[in-house]
């Protein structure tokens, strides 16, 4: 199958429209007991839509989405551009001050949150901040068709059913064009507050036609969509390139051996990307056995370093036909390069391998001078996947996205003379736990509301399971500093589980450089000597 840009609509509530009207029943979603067709899902997201605009939701306001993988995230954001709002999405990990600070910072003016998930009252979290610009919340229940959420959808059919309100709809829906913003993503980085991330309708489309024509998506595929909806894998190279193949998508709220394992069984899963974790898992796992495994045949991995072994394991003990690696960032859409079927093994473990069609790939050294194959310096990038701005940020988004149109990533690494990339270390400090991306500037401004941590620097460390996880040094301001648990216990209340360090290190002093930087090379150092 050949997913050709002009084969596609320009916007994504103009290719729900178009599936829906070419495919009306075959299911889109398939959420536990829940099952949605094409046509129910627009159905759906139609009806919010119109909910959205009779509460006063204007072009380009930013509509929140704060849960786990469910069907009412899909239609809500559905909903949302179909009126030419902005998706934010805020990580289900997220405690109360992270969620409120997005919130606030993106004028988020509506907010679809789930009202209790794993123990937690999300809404309840929020309550103690102040969010002025917020002016409705819509709960929803996992696997449920009979909450708030739902409430809203009929009164969005009342509305539908009148002239005024059909009317309203096609008068907002008409401004929608493939330039009008589709979300913002939030991602951290050095200075340790987030940044929202711009993009459109047009560059995610095209950006991931080309993922499911590399992966080689169909119609008939089943999608078990196990990475977060709120990052781009779980949203767009998850339900969206589900949508744009025609597919179907199986959201998972949350990664647990046994029911990803019910799930490909059930479902013929054949279908999963996620992180090298992920997979590593199922191999791991006492309950491992291929035969269970047996419809599996693709999946993109990557976000973290992957061992040549994985690789022929997923081939071999798992059965997977295509096994493709990926690389992008939330700048870029959240896709640059990716392998290729036929690709072997170590291509796929040790490279991301080549730009998709109409993106550029460059590294640069410190002049900003292009360098041939082989050299290493900076990976830099060009073309349509480009995000569009920092949200109201233009200093930010001139640092990052020079005069020639080039995006500066952060990260190190060379193209090989095939054109593979090989990623090789990070400039921005990133490390990846878990399949997260763990930004140390933000965690060490979170690790220093404690009142007994006067000065904190936290780096990344292998971890077999995890990939790395956070090891944090710590300067006391008290005499007698808290003990490592009692902090643990503190920073899970303050902060999502996969920032929380798994090694506190109190020291009299941090490696310092003659600017006063951190030197993480000399912590990496020390932490070798201690654990060696």
């Amino acid at each position: 199958m050949t997913t050709a840009v002009n084969q596609l609509p320009g916007t994504i509530p103009a290719l729900l429209a178009r599936r829906a009207a070419a495919t009306p029943d075959k299911p889109f979603i398939v959420d536990g007991a829940i099952t949605l067709s094409y046509k129910e899902t627009q159905d759906q997201a139609v009806a919010l839509a119109a909910w959205l605009l009779s509460q006063g939701c204007l072009f380009e306001d930013r509509v929140a989405i704060w849960a786990p993988n469910c069907h009412q995230w899909i239609v809500a954001a559905l909903a949302a551009q179909t009126v030419g709002a902005t998706v934010v999405t805020l990580n289900p990990r997220y405690k109360g001050a992270e969620a409120a600070d997005i919130l606030r910072r993106s004028g988020s003016r509506f907010l679809f949150s789930v009202e209790q998930f794993l123990d937690v009252n999300y809404p309840a979290l929020i309550e103690p901040f102040d969010l002025p610009d917020l002016v409705s919340t819509v709960t929803l229940t996992v696997h449920s068709q009979s909450d708030h959420f739902a409430q809203v959808v009929e009164k969005g059919r009342g509305i539908l059913s009148t002239e005024p309100g059909n009317e309203t709809l096609t008068a907002a829906s008409a401004h929608v064009t493939p330039s009008t913003i589709s979300d913002i993503l939030f991602t951290s980085g050095t200075t340790g507050q987030a940044k929202g991330v711009v993009t459109d309708h047009g560059q995610n489309l095209q950006a991931f036609s080309a993922f499911v024509d590399i992966l080689g998506l169909e119609p008939t595929d089943n999608y078990l969509i196990i990475n977060p909806f709120f990052h781009s894998f779980g949203y767009k190279a998850g339900w969206l390139a589900t949508m744009i193949a025609g597919a179907t998508a199986f959201p998972q709220a949350i990664f647990d051996v046994p029911t990803v394992i019910q799930q490909i069984q059930r479902h013929g899963i054949n279908v999963m990307p996620g992180p090298p974790t992920l997979f590593q898992s199922l191999l791991d796992h006492e309950d491992f056995d291929r035969e269970k495994l047996k419809t599996l045949s693709k999946a993109t991995t990557g976000a973290a370093v992957i061992p040549t072994q994985l690789i022929e394991d997923m081939w071999q003990k798992l059965g997977i036909d295509t096994v493709i690696t990926a690389y992008g960032l939330s700048e870029t859409c959240g896709l640059v390069t990716m392998c290729r079927q036929g690709d072997d093994a170590e291509t796929i473990a040790t490279t991301s391998g080549r730009s998709i069609p109409g993106i550029e790939v460059a590294i640069f050294d410190d002049q900003g001078n292009a360098l041939p194959a082989m050299e290493t310096g900076e990976i830099v990038v060009k073309g349509y996947n480009v995000m569009r701005s920092y949200f109201e940020n233009p200093v930010a988004t001139a640092e990052t996205i020079d005069r020639n149109g080039w995006l500066h990533t952060g990260d190190i690494g060379f193209l090989n003379r095939a054109g593979n990339l090989h990623i090789t270390d990070r400039l921005k400090d990133m490390y990846i736990s878990g399949g997260f991306n763990c930004y140390p500037a933000e965690i060490e401004q979170q690790l220093c509301q404690h009142p007994a941590i006067a000065q904190a620097a936290v780096i990344g460390t292998p971890d077999p399971r995890m990939g790395e996880v956070g090891a944090a040094f710590i300067i006391a301001s008290l005499p007698e500093p808290p003990q490592e648990q009692e902090l643990i216990s503190w920073c899970r209340e303050v902060m999502a589980n996969y920032k929380v360090p798994k090694q506190f290190l109190w020291v009299e002093t941090l490696p310092l450089n003659a600017t006063g930087k951190v030197l993480k090379t000399e912590l990496r150092k020390q932490l070798h000597l201690c654990t060696s």
